[in-house]
């Protein structure tokens, strides 16, 4: 274990904070931590903030009915008996009420959270309460963080046979460190642009011996987390961190895809003069008809107040970048992967960092000139502020079903691939969330049905439509 921890650990000098909700520095993994009915499989900041994290959870559950409408229509049937999930998400009540569905579906779980600074400490208290094998607090260092992978993956007596990854750091850690556990898993199913890309580079290079379910690229998920969810978040994370006014601001969102749509779209309805950058010219075209200019990096480093990465990329915006950058210029990241920003960059002698509250630090050159860093140019909604329940219920929905789909699937229909969730499975998803908007789907007359070459109830549309 030692191996892996000094792989992944960073140096004494590198600038990186750790937040906390407690009234010590003291390590949760320090601490002997029991249950009010003596479990204790589990590290967490502060068992003794379950009731508040229960109360979190359950304003979560409302705002996510599909999801409960799953667990009771799915509840007794038990689709995942005999399932062992190690999750590696996100921790915040929308993923717990994720976890607790699954729970109640027949699986066992252990989960841990794929972001240093995304774990709500109440939220995985409550899980923890629950009786959930829970390892996870808001701000980990980095050998907390794959500590709690480890614990995750490679418990005594534990078998995995699902991983349910969001970034893919689950899946790399137990490919590089327990092949043998890994080759036994009869599924991964990723949620994130990040963790897709690093599973279709497994399946190039022939290290992918299980299959794995792209949910990332799924509908439901692509046209609602990653627009809506970042359209509505954007603004909070920012606001909450900066207290900046963004009428007549010069902001840039790098990449245009469905998260860079988002947030663009929010900027713009805050008055804020917003120019995208983009390397594929249907998206940069998309923007310009969307009414943004369309620029290089280079172009607008030196006048732009905001700058948002949203492209999944790495190295997008780099010490040359900041260098130009002009003071009080604020940089964030909205992509799931801490690479697009170059902060390694930042931490060097020459420059200063001084934490200004709990995810912003300036960054101070030798002229005086600063920049404010956001989450250490982690993700930015996730790390600074909240995302929309209700939206997250579609991604939930459509993991649950993706898990279950590849539990129950018979053997050999799916290979040491990677594959899209079926249509199917994601008009369902969305015909969940219709009832709460009193929405009322026109069904096809016999003769429209065979006009069309269609099952009256679906699939509605080809797998190479685009929505």
């Amino acid at each position: 274990m030692n191996n892996y921890l000094s792989h992944f650990t960073l140096s004494k000098n590198s600038g990186s904070y750790s937040d906390s909700d407690s009234d010590d520095d003291v390590s949760p993994r320090e601490r002997d931590q029991e249950s009010s009915k003596g479990f204790k499989d589990f590290c967490v900041k502060n068992i003794r903030y379950a009731t508040i994290g229960r109360r979190e959870i359950e304003i979560a559950e409302q705002e996510m009915p599909a999801l409960i409408s799953l667990r009771k229509r799915a509840s007794q049937d038990k689709p995942l008996k005999g399932a062992h999930i190690v999750g590696c998400t996100h921790l915040t009540a929308q993923a717990a009420v994720l976890i607790e569905t699954l729970v109640m579906l027949g699986a066992k779980v252990r989960w841990c959270a794929c972001n240093i600074f995304s774990t709500q400490n109440e939220v995985a208290a409550a899980l923890a309460e629950n009786g959930v094998p829970v390892y996870a607090w808001k701000g980990e260092g980095e050998q907390d963080f794959w500590w709690c992978i480890e614990k995750c993956v490679a418990e005594d007596g534990w078998k995995p046979n699902l991983i349910l990854d969001d970034g893919g750091d689950a899946t790399h850690f137990m490919l590089k460190y327990h092949p043998a556990v890994f080759k036994k898993i009869g599924g991964i199913v990723e949620e994130s642009v990040t963790g897709v890309h690093r599973l279709y580079q497994l399946s190039k290079t022939g290290k992918l011996c299980v299959p794995a379910m792209n949910v990332n690229d799924s509908v439901t998920k692509q046209k609602f987390d990653n627009l809506y969810s970042c359209r509505e978040s954007i603004l909070d994370g920012l606001k909450r961190t900066t207290d900046v006014m963004f009428g007549g601001k010069s902001v840039s969102v790098c990449g245009y895809g469905e998260v860079g749509k988002g947030c663009a779209a929010a900027l713009k309805g805050m008055g804020a003069i917003v120019t995208v950058t983009e390397i594929d010219p249907i998206c940069a075209l998309q923007a310009c008809m969307d009414g943004f200019r369309v620029q290089t990096i280079e172009d607008i480093a030196d006048t732009a107040d905001v700058f948002i990465t949203c492209t999944g990329n790495r190295n997008v915006i780099t010490r040359k970048h900041m260098d130009k950058m002009k003071n009080g210029a604020v940089v964030a990241n909205m992509g799931h992967s801490n690479t697009e920003i170059e902060v390694s960059s930042l931490k060097t002698k020459d420059l200063v960092w001084e934490k200004v509250r709990s995810q912003v630090d300036h960054i101070i050159w030798q002229d005086g000139k600063r920049i404010v860093l956001l989450a250490e140019g982690r993700l930015l909604n996730y790390s600074c502020s909240s995302v929309p329940s209700f939206v997250l219920s579609v991604t939930a929905c459509t993991q649950a079903l993706a898990l279950i789909e590849m539990f129950n699937a018979p053997e050999g229909r799916y290979k040491q691939d990677v594959y899209l969730l079926p249509k199917k499975m994601d008009e369902y998803v969305a015909s969940l969330h219709l009832p709460q908007f009193n929405a009322h789907l026109t069904e096809l007359s016999d003769d429209q049905a065979k006009y069309l070459g269609l099952q009256k109830s679906g699939p509605f549309k080809p797998a190479y439509y685009r929505y």
